[in-house]
């Protein structure tokens, strides 16, 4: 949660290639200093970063099987500090969420995802089948009829735990016009090279 503490809003100008898809000589940089031109990634890769879409369903197609949504680790959580990407306050409760994008039939993870969730500004019916683990956060907003607007934030480049390099991508969910989700995706570099 502490990687999003404090991070204010990047004007479109100075972050392009979240707004545009397409910036010829763009590339990111993870915080060791490795650096990957845009141009490098796969095709479908970079489609993902971009996609305001349900990415279970992208990867579904993709990989051609079902993918589900392993939740790993959810739990309620009070802010230490403000995150203005979801106007989230210090103080205030949150639901932290971690799952695995995962092909039913190949046992393979395709993405890893983090989300920060403001569970007080979603519907009661919503929040208790998101609380439950029914099904992805994507998922539950298509099927919920939910009118939401995807905003990617920001795209960069990141060593998992593994030491696995990883594309990233974070975006915001608003709902009724209020930010309340913010997702943080992680795609393995060499899955999909």
């Amino acid at each position: 949660m502490h990687r999003y503490y404090g991070r204010a809003l990047i004007e479109p100008a100075h972050a392009p290639f979240r707004r545009q898809g397409f910036v010829r000589d763009a590339v990111l940089e993870a915080p060791s200093g490795e650096v990957l031109h845009l141009a490098e990634l796969p095709p479908f890769l970079r489609a993902l970063l971009v996609t305001d879409g349900t990415v279970t369903k992208i990867l579904e197609a993709y990989f051609w099987e079902p993918v589900n949504v392993d939740t790993l680790e959810q739990r309620l959580e009070t802010a230490a500090d403000e995150v203005p990407w979801i106007a989230l306050h210090a103080g205030e409760a949150c639901l932290v969420r971690d799952a695995c994008l995962r092909g039913c039939e190949s046992g393979q993870r395709f993405a890893e995802a983090f989300s920060l969730i403001r569970v007080e500004r979603i519907p009661p019916g919503f929040r208790q089948r998101l609380i439950d683990r029914e099904i992805g956060i994507g998922v539950l907003i298509r099927d919920s009829g939910l009118e939401s607007y995807r905003e990617v934030l920001d795209v960069g480049l990141e060593r998992l735990a593994e030491e696995a390099l990883a594309v990233y991508r974070t975006y915001r969910i608003i709902i009724a016009g209020e930010p309340v989700i913010l997702i943080t995706e992680y795609f393995p570099l060499a899955l999909y090279r």
